[in-house]
């Protein structure tokens, strides 16, 4: 079990679990571009019975390239994204990896949605590649 402990940028949100990973992603789906502000998202689901969270989020309903609904849950104060919860995915939560306090053992095990990713963008050659997403 990998303890997982952050939170947002100014310090009202914070979280903690107790969890192994179930997905270690880049996700290059247009609408976590423009969440995140730039090409993409490194994510990590994990149970959701798993996450504790302090301080108030608040939820943009978002609805994905999948079609089906996408929670995106920010902190109101200073606006870090902090986790989503989607549809396709009903028994995880999916952390933003930015929003962790120690990455140094992220490795992400996947690419998805690379039909958005920008061109610009180099995808590891090694790496899994999904054209789209979970549906």
């Amino acid at each position: 079990m990998r303890d997982l402990i952050g939170g947002c940028l100014c310090g009202q949100v914070r979280y903690s679990a107790q969890a192994d990973p179930a997905i270690i992603a880049v996700c290059h789906c247009k609408n976590c571009q423009k969440q995140a502000g730039t090409a993409f998202a490194v994510v990590v689901a994990i149970p959701k019975s798993a996450l504790s969270i302090t301080g108030a989020l608040k939820t943009y309903h978002d609805t994905g390239e999948s079609g089906q609904a996408v929670d995106r849950n920010f902190c109101p104060n200073c606006g870090s994204p902090i986790t989503s919860n989607a549809a396709v995915l009903p028994e995880l939560t999916i952390i933003k990896a930015g929003s962790l306090d120690d990455t140094s053992w992220l490795q992400p095990t996947m690419h998805v949605y690379c039909d958005s990713a920008q061109a610009w963008t180099a995808i590891p050659e090694r790496t899994v590649k999904f054209a789209r997403g979970p549906r």
